[in-house]
C-alpha cells in the first residue's frame, strides 16, 4: 500500500542481500499470519480482533505522520478514506476466511492476487493478456481446486470461499489505487494511516452492533498470554514493521525486486501452517499447491515481460 514517485538507483549486489532479507522476512512474517489470526480467533471475536489489532497500531502510524496527515487535501482524505473502506472489507473476508479453513490454505488461495489483478487490469483497458498469462491463470486456477479436495472430491469449505473473495477484494483495492488520482501523489505513511483508521471506524461500529460477537473490551480480558503474544505479532509485525521495511526497501531497490520477495509469502504459509500448525494436504493438496506457486510465478512473469515489451 505505497505511492512511489521515483526509483532510485539500486544497491550494488554485494550489499543487495542486506535489503532483500528484511523484505523476506516481512514475506516470512506475513505468510504466518494466517496461522496467527487462527490461533486467536473465533467466528464470534473476528470484529473484537480487528478492532484490537489495528487500534494497537494506528496511534503510532498518527504519530509517525502526524505532520503530513495535515497536509492531505479533502479529495485525499476521501480517496483514502475510499481504499479504507475496502480495505475494512478485505480483512474482514481474510479473518472470518481464516477461521473456516487452514493456514496453508489461506496463504495459497490469497496469492491468487497476483494473477486476478491483471486479469481485471486488461477488463478494465481491454487489452487482452498474453497468451501465456492466461495459461497461467488457468494452472493456478486449477491448483485451488484441487487444494481445497483435501481428501478427495468434495465442495470447498466456507473458509476456501471466503479467502477467494479476499482475493478479489484485494484486486478491486489495487485497481481502485491506481485509478483514484487524488490519491496517486498522496505520502505513503499518511494514506495507509488514513486508511487503516477508516478500516477501524467500520470494525468499531460492526462490533457495538448487537449479535456480531464479543465486544473488544471482553476479549481483550479474556486474552492470556499466548493469546496477546499473537495479537502483539498480527500489530507490531505484520502491520508497523511490514510497513515500514517496505518504504525503505523500495527506496533501495526495485519495486519489481520488492515484489518478487514478497510473492514469496504464499511459500511461507504453506511451511508456517505445515510445521508449526500441523496442517496437512494430502496428495491432492499437495499438487494444487504446486500448481498454484508455479501458476502465479509463471504469470507474475509473464506480466512484467508484458510490461516492459513495446
Amino acid at each position: 500500500m505505497s505511492s512511489i514517485a521515483a526509483v532510485p538507483a539500486l544497491a550494488p549486489p554485494r550489499r543487495a542481500w542486506l535489503t532483500d532479507l528484511p523484505v523476506l522476512v516481512v514475506a516470512a512474517v506475513w505468510g504466518s499470519s494466517y496461522l496467527a489470526a487462527k490461533g486467536i480467533t473465533t467466528t464470534h471475536t473476528v470484529i473484537a480482533v480487528l478492532v484490537l489489532r489495528f487500534a494497537i497500531v494506528l496511534p503510532v502510524l498518527a504519530a509517525a505522520g502526524w505532520r503530513r496527515l495535515r497536509a492531505l487535501s479533502a479529495a485525499q482524505w476521501r480517496g483514502a478514506g475510499l481504499l479504507g473502506l475496502v480495505l475494512s472489507g478485505i480483512f474482514l473476508l481474510e479473518t472470518y476466511g481464516v477461521v473456516h479453513t487452514s493456514a496453508t490454505n489461506a496463504g495459497l488461495i490469497i496469492s491468487l492476487t497476483m494473477i486476478f489483478t491483471p486479469l481485471a487490469e486488461a477488463a478494465v483497458t481491454r487489452i487482452r493478456p498474453p497468451g501465456a498469462f492466461l495459461a497461467a491463470a488457468g494452472l493456478s486456477v486449477a491448483g485451488v481446486l484441487l487444494l481445497t479436495q483435501g481428501g478427495g472430491f468434495t465442495s470447498p469449505s466456507a473458509g476456501d470461499v471466503l479467502m477467494l473473495l479476499a482475493a478479489l477484494a484485494r484486486t478491486v483495492h489495487v485497481l481502485l489505487m491506481a485509478r483514484i488520482k487524488s490519491v496517486q501523489e498522496a505520502d505513503s505513511l499518511s494514506l495507509t494511516t488514513v486508511q487503516l483508521g477508516s478500516a477501524v471506524a467500520v470494525f468499531a461500529v460492526l462490533a457495538a452492533v448487537p449479535g456480531t460477537g464479543a465486544t473488544p473490551w471482553a476479549v481483550a480480558a479474556d486474552f492470556g498470554v499466548r493469546e496477546w503474544a499473537g495479537l502483539v505479532f498480527l500489530s507490531v509485525f505484520c502491520t508497523l514493521f511490514a510497513f515500514f521495511v517496505q518504504m525503505w526497501s523500495v527506496r533501495r531497490t526495485s519495486p519489481s525486486r520488492v515484489s518478487l520477495l514478497l510473492g514469496t509469502e504464499p511459500l511461507w504459509a504453506a511451511a508456517v501452517g505445515i510445521s508449526i500448525g500441523g496442517e496437512r494436504l494430502g496428495v491432492l493438496g499437495v499438487l494444487g499447491a504446486g500448481l498454484v506457486l508455479a501458476g502465479t510465478a509463471w504469470g507474475r512473469r509473464s506480466a512484467d515481460r508484458a510490461a516492459v515489451t513495446p
